[in-house]
């Protein structure tokens, strides 16, 4: 495994996989608990929004999780807005904090009020996708080995994550759909899977793209080790 690029945001890196490992690295990333609202009491709502639609929205507000959280974990925050104004994520109080303040959640209009409690617990993705940390998605990496001078001037333009790297007496590309297609238009043979992978993971702001990874590899081993106990 190589790291491209990182962040508290966005991991990038290749590693030598198949489709298989690399779709169960995937949907174990929805088995990483993060902390999200489960229930909002309102008390007031004037704004134009009905109650259901306004606890939607205040659902998918990403809320900091750290790793001392656990299953008991219940956290309340409040919120109390008088108009004319905007009520925005930020403007949520108490024992968490909000990733992004200005995800606006409604509008207020000279005299409207807004009160309300919501209370986050710790969840999965699998149960729904307010408790989704991330986004991972992956592209294979292509062998291409060719003498045409057209090719060889698709590789050397192409934008992809790494620069194209001499093998053998080919290249190993990372290339977009248009470059692969192209190259195959100029030489059907030219191009073939490397057998390495591209794979993004890119954070909600819950946790850091590489905790991310971590607790994701984790629950897979888990998984993993349940099944094989299961079948001894």
């Amino acid at each position: 495994m190589e790291v491209i690029e990182e962040s508290p945001e966005k991991l990038i890196f290749r590693m030598s996989a198949n489709y298989s490992l690399a779709n169960a690295i995937r949907r174990s990333l929805d088995e990483v608990p993060v902390l999200a609202f489960d229930e909002v009491e309102i008390f007031k709502n004037d704004s134009a929004l009905y109650d259901e639609v306004l606890a939607h929205r205040i659902g998918l507000v990403p809320l900091e999780t750290n790793k001392k959280m656990s299953a008991s974990t219940k956290v309340d925050l409040k919120l109390s807005k008088k108009g004319p104004c905007w009520v925005y994520s930020g403007d949520l109080k108490g024992g968490a904090k909000v990733v992004y303040d200005k995800m606006p959640l409604t509008l207020l209009e000279e005299g409207q009020e807004l009160e309300f409690v919501g209370t986050a617990v710790l969840g999965k993705g699998m149960k729904h996708a307010k408790y989704s940390p991330g986004l991972m998605y992956y592209r294979d990496l292509w062998e291409v080995k060719s003498s045409k001078k057209e090719v060889e001037k698709i590789i050397q333009d192409s934008k992809g994550v790494i620069k194209p790297e001499k093998k053998g007496g080919g290249w190993i590309c990372d290339l977009n759909e248009t470059e692969l297609n192209d190259i195959i238009s100029l030489d059907k043979e030219a191009a073939v899977e490397s057998g390495e992978m591209v794979v993004f993971i890119e954070s909600w702001g819950q946790l850091n793209a590489k905790d991310i990874l971590k607790e994701t590899i984790s629950a897979l081993e888990s998984n993993l080790a349940e099944f094989e106990k299961s079948v001894k």
